[in-house]
């Protein structure tokens, strides 16, 4: 954007900080307004028919979220809540043509985003319908890594808290057998897992696991 372009979409700007597990918005809730995250992290969730909640993805610093008017949606169609203490821009949904009038390339970038998420929303389908549970874990780990990983002196860190229901509920599995699957990765050297923390020591041999057939 321009300068005047963006003091001009600044001046609408509602900024709110937020405690870990405050929500941004809840699923179902009439989609009153789009967000930036600016800083800390997010998880999206959705709660199925059956009551069963599943993380459906995190959301990152510079991340755009909350695009249902850009969808074409009313509502949200899942609940964003704070992993970690986090600031948030949040601007009224009526302002989105204005937005993308002001700067086109947002729009680009909101297909971009909304393609990138429903590729990934396929990907784990895929996962969930055709993979052992070791392969979609594994995966799991590497998607945040991919997106979030800082190397460390023991490898790459997956720099935001996860817990172990939290890979649970992306993989479709259980909190025991993720935990069995941890432990025994790190008695074997491909991660280390502490409370909320994962790191992944030896990449390419969890590749070799999410690559296995």
């Amino acid at each position: 954007m321009t300068e005047d372009n963006l003091d001009a979409v600044l001046t609408t700007v509602q900024v709110r900080r937020l405690a870990p597990g405050d929500t941004v918005f809840e699923q179902g809730e009439a989609a009153r307004e789009f967000f930036v995250l600016l800083n800390g992290h997010l998880k999206v969730m959705q709660i199925t028919k059956d009551g069963q909640q599943v993380v459906v993805r995190h959301v990152h610093p510079g991340d755009v979220f909350g695009i249902a008017k850009a969808i074409k949606r009313n509502d949200y169609p899942a609940t964003a809540e704070a992993v970690t203490e986090s600031l948030v821009l949040a601007w009224s949904a009526s302002q989105w043509q204005d937005f993308v009038a002001l700067n086109p390339a947002l729009a680009v970038n909101a297909l971009e985003a909304v393609g990138e998420r429903l590729h990934e929303a396929h990907t784990r389908i895929r996962e969930l319908s055709t993979e052992e549970v070791e392969r979609r874990v594994a995966n799991a780990l590497l998607r945040m890594v991919r997106k979030a990983g800082t190397a460390t002196e023991d490898g790459m860190l997956i720099d935001f808290p996860v817990t172990r229901q939290d890979i649970a509920e992306m993989t479709g599995t259980t909190l025991h057998t993720v935990s069995r699957l941890l432990s025994g990765w790190q008695d074997q050297g491909l991660v280390k897992s502490a409370r909320r923390k994962v790191t992944v020591t030896n990449v390419d041999r969890l590749k070799a696991i999410a690559d296995q057939t």
